[in-house]
């Protein structure tokens, strides 16, 4: 009962169903003996309207109390505009290979994303079906950006799928290997290549257990999995799919990654570890564990980033959040740190 009041209210107070329908679904949803209660408090709510979300802390009561205080920890009074943020649809945003024409439309970001308005489907635009772009959000682009691959460089993208990542190193001339666990994941990552035209070796394995026959490699893109709270805007189920109780585990991998990346990594090599993740113990923790093994930060540099001078912390690393570019339509929230190995 109280889900179909849920359901109920949204459509009233947030979507502009009709208030016959909106009532009528509700009370359809719900045990006959609930049905009279049902019918009445929404059709309170329908009286109401809108108005009754006046004076109502909606980003406080939109995000669950253990996000609110672990970004309040982190960010201070800026957990409020990232929680703002959370309630705006994201647009779409494409990475274009290298001289391909962009899509009508669209409006090019200071960092050479290409941004389209929320709802634009991106199997119509012009060039999809020719592998002229794909799909990957501002931050999400910056990671591969930052690690500078230069044609001919062995480089490595682990956790791969669906290939966002890979693409842009493939597309930047490197000898790209991409490990993928997931069997599922890795078909998608080849179809996406294929449809690219984009050359990448698919290896299908655990990237911490992958026996790469010895083989050491200049650069190395670790975007690893993670709880998404920094994608919110796009999977608003992604609060209420987490738990506080989740986020050592998953830092807990995140650092198993790092070692395997570590040891896999030339001397003199270059490492970004990236998480879509604003949550501090899966980014701006991890500093400490890459400093055990040997990697040395290479702090990024406000001339890398045009116009995001905002994002790159006193320790040199990358920290994006929804709330940044708001004028533009915002962003993911991203960590992304680069190391090199002496």
């Amino acid at each position: 009962m109280r889900n179909a009041l849920r359901i109920g209210a949204a459509e009233l107070l947030l979507l502009g169903t009709p208030a016959h329908a909106a009532v009528g679904s509700a009370v359809d949803l719900v045990p006959a003996p609930f049905a009279g209660l049902v019918n009445a408090v929404l059709r309170k709510v329908a009286e109401a309207g809108p108005a009754a979300l006046e004076g109502l802390d909606a980003e406080r009561r939109d995000t669950p109390g253990w996000l609110w205080t672990a970004w309040h920890t982190a960010y201070g009074p800026a957990v409020r505009a990232i929680a703002a943020a959370h309630r705006t649809e994201a647009p779409l945003d494409l990475s274009l290979k290298p001289g391909a024409t962009a899509p009508e439309g669209g409006e090019v970001l200071p960092t050479g994303t290409w941004r389209y308005p929320a709802g634009t489907r991106v199997t119509e635009l012009a060039g999809f079906a020719e592998g002229a772009f794909w799909v990957q959000d501002a931050a999400a682009a910056l990671p591969a950006r930052l690690l500078a691959v230069r044609p001919g460089e062995r480089v490595v993208d682990l956790c791969a799928a669906p290939g966002g990542k890979t693409a842009q190193l493939a597309a930047a001339g490197g000898a790209v290997t991409a490990v993928e666990r997931d069997p599922k994941r890795a078909a998608r990552l080849r179809e996406n290549l294929a449809r690219l035209q984009l050359p990448a070796e698919v290896v299908v394995t655990d990237a911490v257990q992958w026996d790469a026959g010895g083989a050491s490699f200049d650069a190395i893109l670790l975007d690893a999995p993670c709880s998404a709270t920094g994608t919110i805007r796009r999977h608003p189920d992604v609060p209420y799919l987490k738990r506080a109780k989740d986020i050592p585990a998953m830092a807990e991998l995140q650092r198993a990654l790092l070692a395997a990346a570590a040891r896999r990594l030339a001397p003199g090599g270059r490492l970004v570890l990236a998480t879509c993740s604003l949550q501090a113990e899966e980014g701006e923790a991890h500093l400490a564990a890459a400093a055990a093994l040997g990697l040395a930060v290479d702090p990024v540099r406000p001339e890398e980033l045009p116009s995001l001078a905002e994002a790159i912390t006193p320790a040199g690393t990358l920290r994006t959040r929804p709330d940044l570019w708001a004028d533009r339509g915002g962003m993911d929230g991203f960590f992304a740190a680069r190391f090199r190995k002496p």
